[in-house]
């Protein structure tokens, strides 16, 4: 009787996964609507000066004026995604950079894979962690929680899912919980952000106050926040382990076993080589620069790129690939990843169209006028849910704060709230809509490297969210009337 559901479930899963659209659907109809809104929107803009500590021009508080409508059309939806590589004039960053670093980073793994060392050193590991192996969900997680809130660890994560997948699968979970290991490890990490350049430090220097004012309910927001995600999390890979059929993606998994975890090793073989070890060595090697360099050094996707190529051919020299194997498995490896790093084009091109529409200081002005005059409790709240609102449009955390804050964080004098609170809820604001928005190019490549429809991980994160929201609404009110 028990294989029954599991027989009949697993095609209406599949067959619902099949209905839903691609990222590149989602992505390209969300440049369609943002379009359309251009031509009902009325156009708009605040004058702008250069601001030292931001380092980038902001926008003037009571300056707002209409100016000349600049619908965008047909041409400009199709131009869109290619301007959302290279925009020079954007507010976010753009996504040439990121796409080229996602090509190395494939073209790194399809060497590393070639070997074998990935596979049997998981098997290895997983042997020696026997019956010990959720402990990965709360130590993983909490150190991509500190790369996000000191530095605000984003689209670097990309380069662990195609590490760690495979080390879930084995220990007997799913890719979701691989996925959701690394995105709600390092998002929590952002919508807590203590220290973080891209955002707090941004956004605090914006708004005029000190990036260490308002500390306390952050630590808070982090520590919480992140107690929430693991024990969520946690009790989701259980119930996976104890019952596979469980699985949000178990429609999936058997094409998913196959496509990270190799077939050309003995599955029985979990002894390194002496050439495997130093790959192995080497491959830690690289993730350690990287950390260091980003958090450290300033790297950037460049750099990172670099050190990815070069730990590549390394690698190809100690595992003696020749010539010809590893060219062709550096190529076919960024061949796997091209469709993410297509997605991210694709995700900067809704923040282009918004810009060239001249749309974006509309809403935002709209905004200021509606929390204007509001007591306390209500003002925060509203400002709360007004970064929501915008951080679907602009998801680049630094880009958001450039962008609102210097207009929203003076309306708080008047509502007698501090400044560093509206930062705060900035910043809660847009961490949590990073978890989910399909305007961000972390989260649709973190999905389209797990091989996780998007329909399944809203079906797996919204009672997270509602959690989440509930936590930070109470954090931000108690801090409020505090």
């Amino acid at each position: 009787m028990a294989p029954t559901p599991v027989a009949k479930s697993a095609p209406e899963s599949d067959s619902l996964a099949s209905r839903f659209p691609t990222a590149y659907t989602i992505l390209f109809a969300l440049i369609i609507v943002v379009a359309g809104l251009t031509w009902i929107i009325p156009a708009g803009k605040f004058d702008r000066v250069e601001n030292e500590a931001v380092g980038r021009e902001v926008a003037v508080a009571g300056t707002y004026k209409t100016v000349d409508p600049n619908p965008q059309g047909f041409i400009d939806i199709l131009l869109a995604p290619t301007a959302g590589f290279y925009d020079p004039d954007s507010y976010a960053a753009n996504a040439i950079d990121v796409s080229l670093f996602v090509l190395f980073l494939g073209g790194f793994l399809g060497v590393v894979n070639a070997t074998g060392s990935i596979d049997t050193g998981i098997r290895a590991a997983m042997r020696k962690l026997k019956g010990r192996e959720i402990w990965m969900i709360p130590i993983l997680m909490s150190l991509f929680a500190l790369g996000g809130t000191t530095y605000g660890m984003a689209e670097e994560t990309l380069a662990f899912y195609p590490l760690l997948i495979p080390a879930m699968l084995v220990a007997g979970f799913d890719t979701m919980t691989a996925v959701a290991v690394i995105l709600l490890g390092a998002g929590i990490g952002t919508l807590g952000s203590t220290i973080n350049p891209f955002a707090t430090v941004i956004a605090s220097n914006a708004a005029g106050v000190a990036f260490t004012e308002g500390m306390v309910f952050r630590f808070v927001l982090l520590l919480g926040g992140l107690a929430i995600c693991i024990a969520y999390v946690t009790r989701y890979a259980l119930r996976v382990k104890a019952d596979p059929a469980r699985s949000i993606v178990a429609a999936q998994a058997e094409r998913n076993r196959k496509a990270f975890l190799s077939d050309n090793e003995d599955a029985t073989q979990d002894r390194l080589t002496g050439t495997q070890s130093a790959v192995l060595l080497l491959f830690a090697a690289t993730f350690v620069a990287l950390i260091w360099g980003v958090s450290s050094q300033g790297w950037w996707m460049a750099q990172m790129g670099a050190l990815f190529l070069g730990m590549a051919i390394l690698i190809g020299l100690v595992a003696r690939l020749g010539e010809k194997r590893l060219t062709s498995t550096f190529v076919d490896g960024a061949r796997d990843l091209l469709g993410v790093a297509l997605i991210i084009g694709l995700a900067r091109g809704i923040v282009v169209i918004m810009e060239q529409g001249l749309i974006a200081d509309t809403i935002l002005n709209s905004a200021a006028q509606a929390v204007g005059g509001l007591p306390e409790l209500a003002f925060i709240n509203l400002m709360f849910w007004i970064e929501v609102a915008m951080s679907f449009l602009v998801p680049s955390s630094s880009g958001l704060a450039v962008l609102s804050m210097p207009i929203m964080a003076p309306l708080a004098d008047f509502a007698g709230v501090t400044r560093d609170l509206v930062v705060t809820a900035y910043q809660s604001a847009s961490g949590l809509v990073n978890l989910i928005t399909p305007t961000s190019a972390v989260v649709i490549g973190a999905l389209a490297i797990g091989r996780v429809s998007y329909d399944r991980w809203i079906v797996f994160v919204w009672p997270l969210l509602l959690i989440l929201t509930i936590f930070i609404s109470a954090v931000l009110s108690i801090a409020a009337i505090l």
